[in-house]
């Protein structure tokens, strides 16, 4: 039996940590090569983006294999088609703009930003434009694992820990960026991490909370940077307890002015559990920023947490966890496996996978048409997390939808 009471500690980091600067631009060159190929009625299913970005200290590096329209080409001067640095540059620049980078170490203004990006190897391509096991579909775009999870901690389904890390750097970065009194004070990169003491299973009560924000005022302490947070901090965590004896760590060194890429450098990918489900569930290994939907990364991801959510909606067990594996050049998933960590409501694991497959398409471009996945919504999902986020109208967060509850609740009773 798992046990029932317990701390639990997960953790955040802001659109301005030197990471999440990396993959909002590798997300902004997804959506940037998605809105080209609508915009040129290029095929948005024929894209293919893997861009990783570096950052430090003035200086941005974006490389990795792309297929993209002919509107972000440029002929050289051998009349080869080539990648045209300067839309991708752009978009570069604009992200570091809306983060809120205006100093000397790192300006959106300043900043030198190198694309070495190249095609897609031809190796790769066949495998993923032409599926070993279905004729005229796609094959996944590597091999690999990947989980989805959904408990009933919280209103948007997720574990309690990260729910309340992401909230409190959210509304710090919604007051940061109206410039709120001595909140726009604060720079863009930042650091949350909760403790949450469980009892009988249930969240109850936060036990330790850690919070480091860069400051932009050197005469500030880390008393003055508490007083600033702390109304922010207790908005943040709502209804959950906050313990009498409480362990607070607002920048526990004393001083945070040298922050983001000028502080620490940044690669896309680092912040993986961040992304997810902040350690309380399993982790196939795989980023998700940077990277098109034919990658089973990132889009069979989505889908576990989609069919994660929807069992814990449809009121089919309090905890779910998803895996699905995948094979490059292979269309279907080699495996569906299923958990319900002994909370199932009248229904069994194998009943759950067996339900799923009837009630989705889980080859890469099955999950594709079904969450809508071909288009410009990736720069949104690249800080505070890509799952427990409000659907947007857009089509972004397509896969926290809850629209298969009665679907699967068929599929189990038929």
């Amino acid at each position: 039996m798992s046990r029932r009471n317990y701390l639990f500690t997960s953790e955040s980091v802001s659109e301005g940590h030197p990471d999440k600067v990396c993959d909002r631009i590798s997300d902004e060159i997804v959506d940037l090569v998605y809105r080209e190929a609508r915009k040129t009625g290029t095929d948005p299913w024929t894209v293919r983006i893997a861009a990783e970005t570096l950052a430090t200290t003035n200086r941005v590096i974006i490389a990795g294999e792309v297929r993209v329209p002919d509107s972000l080409l440029k002929t050289d001067r051998n009349g080869n088609k080539v990648i045209n640095p300067a839309k991708f540059r752009s978009v570069a620049r604009k992200a570091i703009r809306d983060i809120g980078y205006e100093q000397d170490g790192f300006h959106w203004k300043t900043v030198k930003i190198d694309v070495l990006l190249h095609p897609q190897s031809a190796d790769i391509a066949q495998g993923v434009d032409n599926a070993a096991d279905r004729q005229g579909e796609e094959g996944a775009g590597d091999q690999g694992i990947m989980f989805g999870y959904a408990c009933n901690e919280t209103p948007d389904l997720m574990p309690a820990p990260i729910y309340y890390s992401h909230r409190i750097l959210e509304l710090l970065s919604a007051a940061r960026h109206k410039g709120e009194g001595d909140v726009g004070r604060l720079g863009p990169d930042a650091k949350s991490q909760v403790t949450v003491r469980y009892v009988d299973g249930k969240a109850a009560e936060a036990t330790s909370i850690v919070l480091s924000t860069q400051h932009l005022d050197e005469s500030w302490d880390s008393r003055k940077v508490r007083q600033v947070v702390e109304p922010y901090v207790r908005e943040a965590l709502g209804d959950l307890k906050i313990a009498d004896d409480c362990n607070w760590y607002i920048n526990p060194t004393g001083k945070f002015v040298i922050g983001g890429p000028d502080g620490d450098a940044g690669l896309t990918g680092r912040k993986i559990i961040v992304d997810t489900y902040g350690g309380s569930a399993p982790h196939g290994g795989g980023a998700f920023s940077g990277k098109d939907t034919t990658k089973v990364d990132r889009s069979a991801a989505y889908a576990a947490r989609y069919l994660a959510k929807n069992v814990v909606a449809a009121g089919l067990a309090e905890r779910c966890t998803i895996q699905l594996s995948y094979a490059i050049g292979v269309a279907q998933p080699l495996s569906v496996y299923v958990d319900l960590h002994g909370t199932g409501r009248n229904v069994g694991d194998e009943q759950v996978e067996a339900a799923i497959r009837k009630v989705m398409d889980l080859s890469p471009s099955g999950i594709r048409r079904h969450l809508d996945l071909n288009r410009p919504i990736y720069a949104r999902t690249a800080a505070y997390g890509h799952f427990g986020r409000k659907p947007g109208r857009d089509g972004s967060f397509s896969w926290e939808r809850t629209d298969l509850t009665r679907a699967l609740k068929q599929a189990i009773a038929a």
